[in-house]
């Protein structure tokens, strides 16, 4: 019985696929013989991707964007797909092109038209609430169309629901009139003219083992667009970054309660992130000398620290984000890595067995 309805399942899915097929066309790999679109190049010496290679922003009059708001994004022109603009991680690993859903299934969603331009900003789960992926990987497309194009001129922006600390960063960088397209309400749009830029800073593989090549310009950009409106808040010298409210178990302290201890006893204070607004932790970033934590998305913030900061990120042996490594040598960090053994055993706490001899030697 349960094969039988697997089966009708696919019999179901494949004519629900041929359906709009026939209503909006199949979606072919592109044909540079017939286009509508036009590529514009960054020029700015300031601007390049992290080998050196300019930017490239396409212009699609009546473009047309689908999204399975998971691993897909397909920009498309006429029924073809626009490859260099468009996006599919599979299982974590960015593809070729010619694995988007769009090719295979085509667009399965009823098409919402909207007047004007749209900014297309989506790029699957990774950039729906993610902290470090909204500020590497989205909020830098704004700046690459700001490069061409003018404000003025967006009706539209093209992302999933905002929560609340983006909709503040989109305040702060006076978009609060634009209109947000909700990705995940509609899935297939129609627009006057799609604007959609090549990724900031993701070119091939794993993301984690791609975001140690962020470009420098992302974090420059991100200091001058959000330091100065910063909320000072009273805070102390010495913080630790404690992550234990976080939904994922990766990154999580096992011995939490005993290290939570130590550095109260060390003079250390203890912040959850979550209970601060954006501006309250560029602040707080921006003004600590000793910054202490394990791997997690509010090490973003080492974006907004001045040169000479300490830091020590608590890390799994075998995890392979180096990022923060990176921004500490972008801002001229003292950065230290403490590199945990690997936890061989399933632990459902965390994967960090903190060594408080060794944490409070590298405090010293």
């Amino acid at each position: 019985m349960i094969k039988f309805k697997k089966i009708l399942q696919i019999i179901f899915k494949n004519f629900f696929y041929w359906i709009f097929k026939k209503i909006y066309g199949k979606i072919n790999t592109y044909n540079n013989q017939i286009n509508s679109f036009k590529i514009f190049e960054i020029n700015s010496k300031n601007i390049l991707n992290f080998y050196n290679k300019k930017y490239k922003i396409y212009l699609i009059p009546k473009g047309r964007i689908y999204t399975d708001n998971v691993e897909h994004v397909g920009i498309i022109d006429k029924n073809y797909l626009c490859g260099e603009v468009s996006y599919q991680q599979i299982k974590g690993e960015l593809k070729d092109p010619s694995f988007n859903v769009c090719i295979k299934k085509g667009t399965p969603r009823i098409k919402k038209y909207f007047k004007g331009r749209t900014l297309n900003l989506a790029q699957g789960a990774s950039g729906h609430t993610n902290y470090a992926h909204w500020l590497f990987d989205m909020l830098p497309k704004i700046k690459l169309y700001e490069e061409k194009f003018s404000l003025k001129e967006l009706s539209n922006i093209y992302v999933n629901k905002l929560i609340q600390f983006q909709k503040l960063t989109f305040e702060l960088l006076n978009l609060e009139n634009i209109k947000i397209i909700d990705s995940s309400r509609f899935r297939h749009i129609q627009s006057d003219e799609i604007i959609a830029t090549q990724h900031p800073n993701y070119y091939r593989g794993y993301i984690m083992e791609e975001h140690q090549k962020l470009p420098e310009w992302i974090i420059h950009w991100l200091r001058e667009s959000f330091i100065q409106k910063s909320k000072k808040i009273n805070i102390v010298d010495k913080i630790f970054i404690d992550r234990s409210n976080s939904k994922f178990k990766h990154c999580q302290i096992i011995n939490y309660e005993d290290t939570i201890e130590f550095l109260t006893r060390s003079g250390f204070k203890i912040i959850k992130l979550e209970e601060l607004t954006f501006v309250e932790q560029i602040s707080l970033f921006n003004n600590s000398k000793i910054i202490l934590g394990a791997h997690g998305a509010g090490f973003a913030n080492l974006s907004f620290c001045e040169p000479n900061t300490k830091v020590i990120e608590i890390r799994p042996a075998n995890h392979p984000n180096k990022i923060y490594e990176r921004i500490s040598s972008i801002n001229k960090l003292d950065y230290k890595l403490y590199s945990t053994d690997i936890e061989k055993s399933s632990n459902f706490v965390g994967d960090i067995n903190v060594n408080i001899d060794k944490l409070k030697s590298l405090i010293k």
